[in-house]
């Protein structure tokens, strides 16, 4: 492989000599003599690529306007100040003091420092996390409630299965990093919001196998919500993003890029999320919620979970719709494969999920679903699932000591 010497990229591209000879071959860069071009503050100039004497096309080479100029031509010097860990603490209370964000964070748990912090600007993960460098982690939720943390094993368990997929070791037993959790929820005093944790390989370097990293850690973060999700009806469109191959859809991983692109895309499309379809062309799920529907016939229809995120709060408002089954406003329910013209056709549109409950969808493209309204059955699961959060069986909610 050829190299450039970077040595001669510091110098400004009209004081760079011609490059005589790329490392590892016989050739020499020519400077084709094509000008120089300025814009925004950077300046480049094409040279022609010559190895073996035979040309090989045309590159350019830039310079920064915050670059030195070693002539004195007047480039401004950017300064970048060296900073002690004291003045580090001070930025990073400052930054989280002037911060916009609508959440507030209570508390963090992190198996780095062996402990829980309540102090925002102390909330910060290793840079050489293999998390964070190479997307290599797993993550779930909790919701809380009235100081009960709601179906926190159901998720446990999901996080775990997800952890074993991506191969990464558990720092402690499920025990201990469900007391972990718990303790956590109960420093930050939080009573209504959520929970969200997240398992690495842990800090060691930035090289791409975990095998330099040799403790996987544990982080939890504790988000105060102050109000539950509406009912209001959204609208949706079909996801024009790609969504994850199903080995890594059924897994609750970090690599989020599809999700957020889809989400984005919806929102420049005046829509509030977008609905992926798999590689057979069925229903799939939105960027971070299930999707459900009510047929013509009163039928509760769910794409099966095969390719898509098993979702906790999906799972559990198949279990709770049993009740609108036994009192016939459903005629039964069913998971399946789920055609965009069937979805299209249904009385009802729902999007299902922790953070949203239960979601109506009154537009799906161009295509109005039902009525145009939020519909019955959307509204009956929203309200068995909210009182399954607020007075359910100890297996979906644990109370929190505060």
């Amino acid at each position: 492989m050829a190299f450039l010497s970077a040595s001669s990229l510091r110098e400004p591209v009209s004081a760079n000599p011609p490059i005589r000879k790329i490392a590892g071959s016989s050739g020499v860069v020519r400077c084709a003599g094509r000008p120089r071009v300025v814009f925004q503050g950077v300046s480049l100039r094409g040279f022609g690529l010559a190895l073996d004497g035979r040309p090989r096309g045309v590159t350019t080479a830039a310079m920064s306007s915050n670059w030195t100029d070693p002539t004195g031509a007047g480039i401004d010097t950017f300064h970048v100040p060296l900073l002690s860990g004291s003045e580090v603490a001070e930025k990073l209370r400052e930054f989280q003091k002037n911060r916009t964000s609508k959440q507030n964070y209570m508390a963090m748990y992190s198996s780095i420092i062996g402990g829980i912090t309540t102090d925002p600007a102390a909330m910060v993960i290793p840079m050489d996390d293999h998390m964070v460098h190479r997307g290599h982690g797993v993550f779930d939720t909790a919701a809380i409630m009235d100081g009960f943390l709601y179906e926190l094993d159901q998720h446990l368990d999901r996080f775990l299965r997800s952890a074993s997929m991506a191969k990464i070791h558990l720092p402690f037993e499920r025990s201990t990093m469900r007391n972990i959790l718990v303790q956590t929820v109960g420093a930050s005093g939080c009573r209504q919001g959520s929970l969200r944790y997240w398992l690495s390989p842990g800090p060691g370097d930035f090289l791409l196998s975990p095998s330099g990293c040799p403790n996987p850690a544990l982080y939890a973060i504790v988000i105060e919500g102050r109000s539950l999700p509406d009912r209001k009806g959204v609208i949706v469109i079909t996801s024009s993003i790609p969504m994850k191959s199903s080995q890594f859809a059924i897994m609750k991983n970090v690599n989020y890029l599809p999700n957020a692109l889809s989400k984005m895309e919806a929102e420049e499309n005046g829509a509030f999320a977008a609905i992926w379809l798999d590689d057979e062309g069925f229903v799939a799920e939105g960027p971070n919620m299930n999707v459900a529907f009510v047929t013509a016939d009163r039928e509760l229809l769910m794409p099966q979970f095969d390719k898509i995120l098993s979702g906790c709060t999906a799972k559990r408002v198949l279990v709770l719709a049993e009740q609108l089954v036994s009192d016939r406003r459903l005629s039964g329910i069913r998971l399946g494969n789920v055609t965009v013209q069937e979805g299209k056709m249904a009385e009802e549109m729902m999007l299902i999920g922790s953070g949203i409950i239960v979601k109506p969808v009154l537009q799906w493209d161009d295509r109005v679903i039902g009525s145009g309204k939020v519909g019955p059955v959307a509204h009956a699961l929203f309200d068995l699932i909210l009182e399954d959060m607020m007075a359910g069986p100890p297996t979906v909610r644990l109370a929190v000591p505060y």
